[in-house]
């Protein structure tokens, strides 16, 4: 009982607020969050809530759903499963999987995202592909003739171009640009899991050897398998775009990919660079290759990560926050999402809840939403796109989505967590280094990676992966002094503490209670006043 009105609460929470804005405002919110530029003079966008759980499996977070809560208020960047080529507007299910959603997005002009699997896939899985000759064959070709199933770097570019076309083409996606002729945005969206050749075998592939020789060295291997998949993704992309029939959707298509973004291990053991396709003066190669990224903030059920020691997302994303400023230098309009995951999978021994149960501690979903939360203020994705697998039901899963919502929601309600995120300044803490140390390469040495503030619960350094953090804080500052502003952003995962001092860098200590959901407060140098923001 105590449980489902804790949960009849947050959605009531939820709901009662987003209900005294309209649709139509809601939506126009939406469409202008999604098309600002992080560049804007009037500030960065707000933040909007996404799902990787499309709803194809009965009782998902389906079209259906969404408008649901869309038609509460909520500020959602609706989702849709990609159709592949094969997908026929006839065909039942297919109607009543998109069309009522797909028009009434229409009629809001709300921006969409379409949603699926990894498109170069059938550069190895389709046998027109697969079994060409290896100097015309996409997949990794060995010198003696052998064709591995994982796709090269090094292979014809045009091939990638054709694969796009066919998804870009379908007939199921026609339809969709039929119903909904006019979409201000549309966001495509990679799971980008296929297999690649990795740069550490570059010499297995006959065509790399031909081209550069032997014995290269680390370096050089890895630049060149990046500058391979930045040419041949973009073939992809622009294959896809061009498959496209409606000059609208063509002109307005974005194309982001999971996890295509830089490594959030760097610099954490001394074999990071063997994971990752750092090259000198080049982090990573894949805001090259796409006009975006959805990042894994995960608590990873197969590794030891915890939302509670130095060895957790909110470190681990600490990384990119000057890798996302590069890509916005580059490109302003880059869409940077945030994928987020508690690690829940109950049917297998290693699920995440049972790994807390096993430390005598309990996920909850307020829990989940101060971890989500970290990250958002870290790092002001346009996005924040919750992962389910595609069997999970809205029913088992909902307890820990609606947080996630309300997170998003409590940005456009709270005029100072709005003003904060459009323009504040994330506060390095310059008192310590990052703990991830290994072998930084020398052009990031002096780049801002620790942005946790010190409170009075640490440990004493040094800290190793294992250390336990009882708070993780944050800060955004506005102004100059000695009239600057602070957001102050805590949460306690292991349990509410109290009368925490946390120090703001070139400032002072103030003192909080920290909830495990998280805390707000606004700091302010002329009054010196501290004030809860709820």
């Amino acid at each position: 009982m105590k449980k489902a009105f804790l949960i009849l609460a947050v959605i009531a929470a939820l709901t009662a607020p987003a209900l005294a804005q309209s649709v139509t405002t809601v939506a126009e919110q939406i469409r202008a969050e999604a098309l600002r530029t992080s560049s804007a003079e009037s500030g960065r966008p707000l933040p909007l809530v996404g799902h990787w759980n499309l709803g194809e499996a009965p009782n998902g977070f389906n079209p259906e759903y969404q408008m649901r809560l869309l038609e509460q208020g909520h500020h959602l960047l609706p989702w849709f499963l990609l159709p592949n080529a094969y997908a026929q507007p006839t065909d039942p299910r297919w109607q009543s999987y998109y069309e009522a959603a797909i028009k009434r997005a229409a009629q809001l002009k709300l921006p969409i995202a379409l949603v699926g699997t990894q498109w170069e896939a059938a550069l190895t899985f389709n046998d027109t592909y697969f079994k060409l000759p290896p100097e015309r064959n996409p997949n990794v070709a060995l010198a003696n003739g052998v064709i591995k199933r994982e796709v090269s770097p090094f292979g014809p570019i045009e091939l990638w171009h054709e694969a796009g076309k066919q998804w870009g083409n379908g007939a199921m996606l026609q339809k969709l640009q039929e119903w909904y002729p006019d979409p201000p945005l549309v966001v495509f969206v990679s799971n980008h899991e296929h297999v690649k050749m990795e740069w550490k075998r570059a010499e297995e592939d006959f065509r790399f050897v031909e081209q550069f020789g032997r014995g290269r060295d680390d370096d050089f291997k890895r630049k060149a398998v990046g500058d391979g998949w930045i040419v041949r993704y973009r073939a992809l992309q622009q294959g896809f775009r061009e498959g496209l029939r409606n000059p609208k959707w063509r002109a307005h298509a974005l194309f982001i990919a999971y996890d295509a973004f830089g490594p959030s291990h760097f610099a954490r053991w001394p074999g990071w660079m063997e994971h990752s396709l750092y090259s000198k003066n080049r982090v990573d190669p894949w805001a090259l290759a796409w006009d975006g990224a959805a990042p894994s903030f995960y608590l990873f059920n197969w590794s030891g990560i915890s939302d509670f020691t130095v060895f957790s997302p909110q470190v681990e994303a600490m990384n990119w926050v000057f890798m996302l400023d590069l890509a916005l230098r580059k490109n302003p309009n880059y869409w940077f999402e945030l994928s987020t995951w508690d690690g829940h999978e109950p049917t297998q021994a290693n699920d995440k809840r049972k790994f807390f149960a096993n430390a005598k501690q309990s996920y909850t979903p307020e829990r989940y939403a101060g971890m989500v939360q970290f990250g958002m203020w870290l790092l002001r994705p346009r996005v924040v796109r919750e992962f389910r697998g595609y069997q999970d039901t809205v029913e088992k899963m909902e307890p820990y989505f609606l947080p996630v919502v309300a997170a998003v929601d409590r940005v456009y309600a709270n005029a100072v967590l709005r003003d904060f995120c459009r323009k504040g300044v994330l506060v390095p803490n310059r008192s310590r280094a990052h703990p991830y140390q290994s072998i930084v390469p020398p052009e990031y040495q002096a780049i801002d990676r620790w942005y946790r503030l010190d409170t009075s619960l640490d440990p004493k350094w040094e800290w190793g992966l294992a250390t336990q953090l009882e708070v993780f804080a944050l800060a955004l500052v506005k102004g100059k002094a000695p009239q600057r502003q602070w957001l102050l952003y805590a949460h306690a995962p292991m349990g509410a503490r109290r009368e925490v001092q946390i120090s703001l860098p070139a400032y002072r200590a103030v003192t909080v209670n920290v909830a495990v959901g998280g805390s707000f407060y606004l700091v302010d140098e002329k009054t010196r006043r501290v004030q809860a923001i709820n």
